[in-house]
């Protein structure tokens, strides 16, 4: 009878400090910063991302092939500087589902930490077209979606490769081995791989590369026609390039396997 009253208390006991270790993960002050910080760059992107789509529709005075050329390139080089003041403002921050999953793939990131990432980004990319739906008063919120000539597969497969080469320039940028010690070089090359591939994929999908990106503005207008095509072609492409940097290409990993 003691025995198992013993048994019954220490199984309490640890249950008790278990669930006090989660709190402590999840309201420890380093991880609300961690929090903020997320949310903060996640709206500095969509808010610039969105806000250079909406412009450049606003700019646009006719429909001829060089002006659709000039909004594709404003909207790229917009989404390029705002990726890149995102990621340089707060060192180690995602601003992306694709890049957050890649990281939990990799065990670089717990599974909770990565839901707190997901849902500081979908907050801050639906606070981001909230906000410019109003300061604009009411102007339509650009979503992404498929050219009628890409099917749903071809739809997936571009946005893969594409989010494949944004989290793999990520992974690369963030190499201990490799980066630079003020983190502005990083930050500088995921800005580019992500405005050169809206150029590159614009036109067919839109160039989301992003599922927060897309999630905020279909939330916003109830738009979800193909959405799941920006979460499954980038979460799949992410994870990929996460396994194969940090499994085959990363310094690190070459460095310890050469180890006796």
């Amino acid at each position: 009878m003691h025995g198992m009253v013993r048994m019954r208390v220490s199984s309490f006991l640890r249950v008790g400090s278990k669930t006090l270790d989660l709190m402590e993960e999840l309201f420890s002050p380093p991880s609300l910063r961690s929090y903020l910080s997320e949310f903060i760059s996640s709206f500095i992107f969509v808010f610039v991302g969105v806000g250079s789509a909406i412009s450049a529709g606003k700019l646009m005075t006719s429909s001829d092939a060089q002006s659709r050329e000039t909004d594709l390139l404003a909207v790229g080089v917009a989404h390029a500087f705002a990726f890149t003041v995102a990621v340089y403002v707060a060192p180690g921050s995602h601003v992306n589902p694709a890049v957050t999953f890649a990281f939990v793939i990799v065990r670089k990131l717990s599974i909770l930490t990565g839901i707190r990432h997901l849902i500081t980004q979908l907050l801050g990319s639906t606070l981001a077209c909230l906000l410019l739906m109003l300061v604009t008063a009411g102007q339509a919120i650009p979503t992404h979606g498929l050219d009628d000539r890409v099917t749903v597969f071809g739809g997936i497969l571009i946005e893969g490769v594409a989010t494949f080469t944004l989290v793999y320039t990520v992974f690369a940028s963030r190499d201990p081995q490799r980066r630079s010690s003020d983190g502005i070089i990083g930050a500088i090359v995921t800005g580019f791989i992500a405005g050169v591939n809206i150029l590159a994929v614009g036109p067919f999908t839109g160039g989301s590369m992003n599922p927060a990106r897309s999630f905020g503005p279909s939330i916003i207008t109830n738009d979800f026609k193909n959405h799941w095509v920006y979460w499954l072609g980038p979460l799949i492409g992410g994870g990929l390039a996460g396994l194969l940097y940090d499994k085959i290409i990363s310094s690190n990993h070459k460095q310890s396997s050469s180890e006796p």
